[in-house]
């Protein structure tokens, strides 16, 4: 059954799992403000929050299949390397729903798209994110997650329509989360840690960016601006690989050495973060 009005779609810049820590950086408060917009947003539903459908750049299906996580334990994979021991250390407490999983692979199925059931820990595209934005003392998400593959490929139109083809929960008090990097370029980042130097892509690229989502109308027109930004010639300097794009108004931005931290939200909220 529909509500009466859709819940906002967001992407959120991750970053790696050093943000929980770093609690002066601006994304670190950014983040934190949109979870609370989300959790009051979830609190708003009638009958009370459902759950919350997560897309990480951090894990990949099959060139032609997405998976879905049906798992309902709370497991973490510490997808990360080089770290000091206590990150590998860190709980974020949550619970998966086999109810909300099968629903999602039941829109797949009927927009034509192959998708399969698995068992599996969230990863950090997901929890370290939401630790940040989800305190679990003071701004807990009180909602299930269920954690959706993208596919193994860089093809924006299947990408595309993987979005479309969950677009209804929206209408039934769910949640749509996307998790990946506005720019992001490990490689690059070790030029620019001695003298933080923004690096001039992170810059164009970063408006780019805003430029597609922003100032476009929903649908084919912002689809088709969308498909322009992958072929950029800055594009593959700011994205190495497509996974961090990929997952994709935007509410908050910082650019910084080779990464942009930029948020983004489609469709209204009560209050302005």
């Amino acid at each position: 059954m529909a509500t009466t009005a859709k819940t906002p779609i967001y992407f959120i810049s991750h970053g790696g799992p050093n943000i929980m820590y770093d609690t002066l950086h601006p994304a670190f408060s950014a983040l934190g403000r949109l979870g609370t917009q989300i959790t009051a947003a979830l609190a708003a539903v009638p009958g009370g929050a459902k759950g919350v459908v997560v897309f990480s750049a951090h894990w990949q299906g099959g060139k032609n299949r997405v998976l879905v996580n049906v798992d309902e334990g709370d497991g973490l994979i510490y997808d990360f390397y080089g770290f000091p021991d206590h990150y590998y250390k860190e709980k974020y407490p949550h619970s998966g729903s086999r109810e909300l999983a099968e629903k999602v692979l039941g829109l797949l199925e009927n927009a034509g798209i192959k998708a399969e059931g698995v068992k599996r820990d969230i990863d950090h595209g997901v929890w370290a994110g939401f630790k940040c934005m989800f305190d679990p003392e003071k701004n807990p998400l009180k909602a299930p997650i269920v954690q959706v593959s993208l596919y193994d490929n860089e093809d924006a139109e299947k990408h595309y329509n993987l979005g479309k083809a969950v677009a209804s929960l929206r209408e039934q008090g769910y949640m749509v989360v996307c998790s990946g990097m506005a720019v992001h370029n490990l490689r690059d980042l070790r030029f620019t840690l001695g003298t933080k130097k923004t690096l001039d892509y992170v810059h164009t690229f970063d408006a780019a960016l805003k430029a597609a989502v922003a100032d476009t109308k929903p649908g084919e027109e912002r689809k088709h601006a969308m498909e322009e930004l992958l072929k950029r010639p800055d594009a593959r300097k700011a994205h190495p690989e497509f996974d961090h794009l990929l997952p994709i108004y935007r509410v908050w931005t910082f650019p910084e050495m080779s990464m942009s931290w930029a948020q983004y939200r489609f469709g209204e909220v009560n209050a302005e973060v």
